[in-house]
């Protein structure tokens, strides 16, 4: 089972220049204070934005995240988080994407992160 299957993450919207995933919020994903870890902000960021870059890339070739920075904006205990991923440069060597996650229920951003992918062969 890999991290996505095991967080339970669904994808909304798959394209070059947007991925929505979800993800409940459950007890599994709080940490000891009854909040969602904030790690699990830059899984949903860097997620959505590898998904998002490999489609913007040969088949050949693989998008691989080098770094991310998240900044945490508001707690959340409860609902179900969004987040979505769009490009801000897709390079040949690189990608920079944002992402930013919503508290679906009250709609405000909770995280916001950058992400950049460095391009690769696959084999």
């Amino acid at each position: 089972m890999n991290l996505i299957d095991y967080l339970n993450i669904k994808t909304i919207i798959q394209t070059p220049q947007k991925v929505v995933l979800q993800i409940p919020v459950s007890d599994h994903i709080l940490q000891p204070y009854g909040l969602v870890h904030g790690g699990i902000n830059a899984v949903l960021a860097e997620t959505a934005a590898s998904m998002g870059a490999n489609l913007n890339i040969a088949a050949t070739q693989v998008a691989i995240g080098t770094n991310i920075n998240t900044t945490h904006l508001r707690p959340v205990k409860t609902g179900l988080l969004k987040v979505q991923a769009t490009p801000i440069k897709l390079g040949h060597t690189l990608q920079v994407w944002q992402a930013v996650t919503y508290q679906t229920q009250l709609n405000y951003p909770t995280s916001y992160s950058n992400i950049t992918l460095m391009i690769q062969n696959s084999k």
